[in-house]
């Protein structure tokens, strides 16, 4: 392995780790938010006519806080690989990325306003978070193949093959 490619490998393990953390401070903070409303009865949130609202930002914060801890999941098994993996390091990462930013706000806008019990049209976001969160754990399922061999296994067999 090139010292490039370890540097890539600590980065994107950094960026997942900050990542989790943040978020997890984030939804964490959202959760204390909503419990807080609801101790205090505010219209806003408790109204039976606010229902919707109540349900999809609880949805908000519940699918933050779990994406925030695969983000730090996501960072142990970047780490645990024992060879580099571009292609999870980069698309599998930036589509985990993206789902932990497109699923809680879809949520969450959708129930800023909505209309007859029905979520608003930020719930449009949902589905291509889900997406993308699918790709990363596909991704990342794919990758975990490499737990099957050792790291210097590939660079000994280039090593035979070279006159």
């Amino acid at each position: 392995m090139s010292r490039t490619a370890i540097t890539e490998k600590n980065q994107a393990v950094h960026r997942h780790l900050r990542l989790g953390w943040i978020l997890l401070l984030v939804f964490l903070s959202l959760g204390i938010i909503l419990e807080t409303l609801h101790a205090f009865k505010v219209d806003l949130y408790m109204n039976t006519e606010n229902k919707t609202r109540r349900l999809l930002w609880t949805l908000a914060h519940a699918h933050g806080t779990l994406l925030a801890i695969i983000h730090l999941v996501f960072a142990a098994t970047l780490r645990i690989l024992p060879r580099e993996n571009p292609k999870l390091q980069s698309s599998g990462s930036r589509c985990l990325t993206a789902a932990s930013i497109l699923m809680p706000a879809g949520f969450f806008l959708g129930g800023v306003s909505f209309y007859g019990g029905d979520p608003g049209l930020g719930t449009i976001l949902l589905p291509i978070g889900a997406i993308l969160l699918l790709m990363a754990v596909l991704r990342t399922v794919i990758a975990m193949k490499d737990l099957d061999r050792p790291a210097d296994s590939e660079e000994k067999g280039k090593q035979q093959a070279s006159p």
